[in-house]
């Protein structure tokens, strides 16, 4: 009796699952439908940012040419339901702003303002000597965006290197924070958005760019990014942080150094450690919460094994990851970017 029984269960576990088996078989393979793993988006979109609308979400990068994976973008949109899958829409703007001569649209930001659409852009090239901020506004997330010519440049707003524009509001206020290395600024905007009013206030000094405000149980949380952020595999680009009680700051680290600091800023993500991952992750978009309360930071990287497109162009992928926050401060887990398998956000 022994020998048939054990003979019996032999030849059932090599025929075909029991029905009880079978649900297990389903749910690994849902399970794997759940997960995703860095790069959310190639080849490229460099400074992102990103716009929630309805059940959808609408992302922007810096102009730049994708070469053989995709040729010229002025602007590129993206769109995707849950952060992860992504699908190009092409180009928000139909030209080129001719408010300058010469120069790149650089690091998008865009706002829902009201029924309408606000991107605020830099218009600048390297070593460009007045940069400046622009405002182009469209009736739909997927563009087209109509210029509306200059905010402010260099020169007239008395900061050198005026580019990376963040709008935030504030009781019924509008504010652009801006800078490059020349100190990061806050500075209210006319009721239409399109003119600098009053005066200007320094926020943090010269070693951040890519400014993003997070409010969060009663703190603004100052986002910049730090170091070299276009030199392929070298570069050391990362994400710092500090937060305040007012908008207007002071922003203190944890630490407690001020943001004016040179050595101040509380590493968020930085670039992973070895020859694998990614290098110079930085300037996030704006932080999304999903329906779980969990919150979630888009930013660009370069893989360490191809940061470059075949035209010499840095190859600065979209990353996602989780925040972590511990003692109400902000981190992505190890502080670097995620490079195995990672449980999607939730969206009902």
């Amino acid at each position: 009796m022994h020998l048939l029984i054990c003979t019996i269960l032999a030849f059932v576990s090599c025929s075909e699952p029991f029905e009880s088996q079978k649900p297990e078989v389903e749910d690994s393979a849902l399970s794997d439908t759940l997960r995703y793993i860095n790069p959310v988006f190639e080849p490229v979109l460099a400074d992102p940012t990103v716009v929630n609308v309805g059940d959808e979400f609408y992302a922007y990068g810096t102009e730049d040419n994708w070469g053989e994976e995709g040729g010229y973008h002025l602007v590129p949109v993206i769109k995707s339901r849950d952060l992860v899958n992504w699908d190009l829409v092409g180009n928000s703007m139909e030209k080129k702003p001719d408010w300058k001569e010469r120069g790149g649209i650089w690091a998008p930001d865009v706002t829902q303002v009201g029924d309408q659409f606000y991107m605020y852009y830099s218009f600048s090239t390297w070593g460009d000597p007045n940069p400046g901020v622009g405002l182009a506004i469209a009736e739909k997330p997927e563009g087209p965006f109509i210029d509306q010519g200059k905010v402010f440049d260099s020169k007239e707003i008395g900061v050198a290197n005026s580019i990376d524009p963040f709008y935030i509001e504030e009781n019924g206020q509008k504010f652009l924070i801006w800078g490059s290395f020349h100190g990061l600024y806050m500075v209210e905007l006319s009721d239409d958005g399109k003119k600098a009013t009053g005066e200007k206030i320094q926020l943090a000094g010269n070693h951040l760019e890519a400014a993003y405000v997070f409010q969060k149980e009663g703190y603004y949380y100052l986002f910049g990014s730090a170091g070299t952020c276009c030199e392929g595999a070298n570069s050391t680009y990362k994400v710092l942080v500090g937060r305040s009680e007012n908008l207007s700051g002071p922003y203190i680290d944890q630490d407690g150094k001020d943001m004016m600091d040179s050595d101040s800023g509380t590493l968020v993500v930085g670039t992973n450690a070895g020859h694998i991952g990614y290098a110079g992750p930085g300037h996030n978009a704006e932080i999304v919460t999903d329906s779980a309360g969990q919150d979630w930071l888009l930013y660009h990287g370069m893989d360490k094994q191809k940061p470059k497109l075949n035209n010499g162009t840095n190859r600065r992928v979209l990353l996602l990851d989780k925040i972590v926050w511990t003692n109400g401060w902000p981190t992505v887990a190890g502080r670097e970017p995620s490079t195995t398998s990672r449980s999607l956000p939730i969206f009902d």
